[in-house]
């Protein structure tokens, strides 16, 4: 791959994709062990729930739900690649996809408040 094709936007669509899903892979176990909170007793999920309030932990989330998202459309960006005819919107197709993101986003940021 060329330096030239590095600055193109699907470039970037493809490494948000992977980086997100890399994020989302290290974040799996520690949902795991939040259920596992569950199970444990009502005092160890409860314990849980009042650290889950802390500002950082409720902007993390937001920013799970931006990349859980941005994974999602990126997805589908590569499934209309593969299953649909060629299209020369690929650019419009990138940016549809990281606008539903964090539109994504901000409709969870605003039923936090």
């Amino acid at each position: 791959m060329s330096w030239r094709n590095r600055n193109h936007p699907t470039f970037w669509a493809f490494l948000v994709h992977r980086l997100s899903g890399i994020a989302l892979t290290l974040f799996l176990p520690f949902h795991f062990w939040t259920l596992g909170q569950a199970i444990a007793g009502e005092a160890a999920l409860d314990g849980f729930l009042r650290w889950a309030e802390q500002p950082l932990v409720k902007a993390s989330e937001v920013v799970l739900v931006v990349l859980l998202a941005a994974h999602l459309f990126g997805g589908l960006r590569l499934l209309a690649l593969e299953f649909l005819p060629w299209r020369d919107g690929q650019k419009s197709l990138v940016a549809l996809g990281g606008a539903l993101s964090l539109v994504v986003g901000l409709a969870f940021l605003l039923n936090l408040a």
